[in-house]
């Protein structure tokens, strides 16, 4: 009963996160044109801004997917090691 509580909770929070980041997002596309002006304009110009741009771009959008696989593992080894010791406990351990 306590884990369907629990899988409630992450459930609503999920939601929440996801609802939160639809409708605070619409200011975050006014950068994008921004952005664009300013490296046409460096390009033209003949400065590099527009790889060191694209390879910020790829850092800042690979560090929330680093995170998220650290958790996860994190989160499946915690489990793996409480179901270890659950079945220990139960005595249906059959190796």
């Amino acid at each position: 009963m306590k884990i369907y509580l629990y899988m409630k909770k992450i459930l609503a929070i999920i939601t929440l996160t996801i609802l939160n980041l639809v409708i605070t997002s619409e200011g975050l596309f006014a950068q994008c044109a921004m952005c664009r002006a300013s490296v046409e304009s460096s390009i033209s110009e003949g400065a590099g801004v527009g790889a060191g741009l694209n390879a910020g771009i790829l850092y800042l959008s690979a560090f929330p997917y680093i995170t998220l696989g650290v958790l996860a593992f994190l989160w499946y080894r915690n489990s793996k090691k409480r179901h270890a010791q659950r079945v220990k406990i139960s005595g249906n351990y059959s190796g």
